[in-house]
């Protein structure tokens, strides 16, 4: 069993371009937007997602995509774009495995499952530890995704048979790398600051995240 490896952050580069926020608006009018506000199921609002990101993210080669079973991603090949496959088609397992997508560097989008090892349900408590450690930063976006679209977000420890950590302590971790990113004490990863950017576009006319927004106490 292989232990579960942190991976360090690295922002992706700084050669790709997106549209400035002057154009971000005929950018996004390239697709057909359908109103948000009347979807009325998750899996409209899933569908929607889909829609938009492989929009939003077409000139990188990745697709979102539902999964039957547990999420995994899957490199380009044979001239296919990659792949980030979901769980279930669950709308926050999309934006938990987006997250983990944005922080990836170039390198890394060329592995299976974006070179992250990992020890499965189960884990011990050195496990779990190391689990935690890797999941703070992707967590932390993610609860930012989630905001953007009005979502509540609840953190995972994701560790139902196993030791199941210090759940206090790593919310405080979660929070605490929020608001890193937004005092620019820790750099967002570009493509989630350019999902954000989309989202806040479609949904809050273009109205964009503030700290004021995220508490400690809502993670509880």
């Amino acid at each position: 069993m292989h232990q579960l490896q942190p991976q360090p952050e690295v922002t992706t580069s700084l050669q790709l371009h997106y549209p400035s926020t002057s154009n971000l608006t005929d950018h996004l009018d390239r697709v057909q937007l359908a109103p948000w506000v009347n979807l009325q199921t998750e899996a409209q609002q899933v569908d929607w997602l889909i829609l938009h990101f492989n929009h939003w993210f077409s000139h990188l080669n990745v697709t979102l995509v539902k999964g039957d079973f547990e999420p995994e991603y899957f490199p380009a090949a044979d001239q296919q774009p990659a792949r980030i496959q979901f769980a279930h088609g669950f709308f926050n397992s999309a934006l938990h495995e987006i997250s983990h997508w944005t922080i990836a560097g170039d390198h890394r989008r060329t592995l299976p499952d974006l070179g992250y090892w990992y020890a499965p349900d189960g884990r011990t408590a050195e496990q779990q530890a190391l689990f935690e450690q890797v999941e703070i930063k992707p967590q932390a976006i993610e609860w930012m995704f989630a905001t953007a679209f009005g979502r509540k977000f609840r953190v995972s420890l994701d560790n139902l048979t196993g030791e199941g950590g210090d759940g206090q302590s790593f919310k405080d971790n979660v929070y605490a790398q929020v608001q890193r990113y937004f005092s620019g004490d820790a750099q967002l990863p570009r493509d989630a600051q350019h999902f954000i950017q989309c989202i806040c576009k479609c949904l809050r006319s273009g109205k964009t995240l503030h700290l004021d927004e995220f508490s400690r106490a809502s993670l509880d």
